[in-house]
């Protein structure tokens, strides 16, 4: 069994967003989503969708479901959304979804991967519910960026942005290198058809001095770069599918292996 990042009982709207000079990511990570979600489907599922803080990008669905493992978020959701009949909520684990296959049109998920100690294994069970050609975006944290990268170089930090192996700096909290997502997205049966980097400006100095919407504004230019190059900490994947996943071949296997 896959060990559990839990977030019940967690406080996540107020002590991480709501009041924490966190704007400047929130907007990026919309702007991102409006490029590389279809505006509109029959069906979405947003996994680890916590209070809802993305779910108003999803007015072009007839019907969106929103997963957490946390009751305690998807109550907040509810209080956060209000009543909305398009919206289910569902107390669901990403490695088991209790969905049928080839369920949605679409699926969202940005702010879970990095809290995955089994990154084969969900992907795989992402790969059964979305049907045959829905889009899959998925966010995940980068180790490969370039404040690590000079941490690395000044001995500030252990770990070399270089390697490709996940590095789980706090328990139950990754860093991916892009390459290795890549592989593991096509070991899954996923193609990757955009890359968008996220949060090249997400330092305190350049929100103190720096108005927000033109770090909004700058970070939209740069986003469209990622499908050449990756040296953000926040990255956005659209896949589609292309295969099921042998897994006889590439059997599961944690992602700090």
């Amino acid at each position: 069994m896959s060990r559990i990042c839990d977030y019940e009982g967690s406080r996540y709207r107020t002590d991480f967003w709501e009041g924490q000079n966190r704007e400047y990511e929130d907007r990026v990570e919309r702007v991102a989503m409006k490029k590389l979600l279809p505006p509109r489907g029959e069906r979405l599922v947003e996994i680890g969708a916590g209070f809802g803080r993305l779910a108003d990008l999803y007015q072009g669905y007839q019907q969106v479901i929103l997963t957490d493992y946390a009751r305690t978020q998807l109550e907040e959701a509810q209080k956060y959304l209000g009543n909305d009949s398009r919206f289910i909520f569902v107390v669901a684990d990403v490695y088991h979804l209790p969905f049928v296959d080839n369920l949605f049109d679409a699926l969202t998920m940005v702010r879970v991967l990095h809290h995955l100690a089994n990154v084969p294994a969900a992907l795989t069970e992402l790969h059964r519910v979305i049907a045959p050609n829905g889009t899959a975006i998925i966010e995940h944290a980068s180790k490969f960026h370039l404040k690590s990268m000079l941490r690395w170089l000044l001995r500030r930090q252990s770990w070399s942005p270089f390697d490709r192996s996940p590095v789980e700096f706090v328990e139950l909290n990754f860093d991916f290198h892009p390459a290795w997502i890549r592989e593991q997205f096509e070991i899954a049966g996923f193609r990757i058809k955009n890359i968008r980097t996220v949060s090249h400006y997400r330092l305190d100095l350049f929100k103190r001095f720096v108005p927000i919407s033109w770090l909004v504004t700058m970070d939209s230019w740069a986003q469209s770069t990622g499908n050449w190059w990756q040296l953000t900490p926040s990255l956005f994947l659209q896949a589609a599918l292309t295969k099921l996943a042998d897994l006889r071949s590439h059997p599961r296997s944690s992602a700090a292996s």
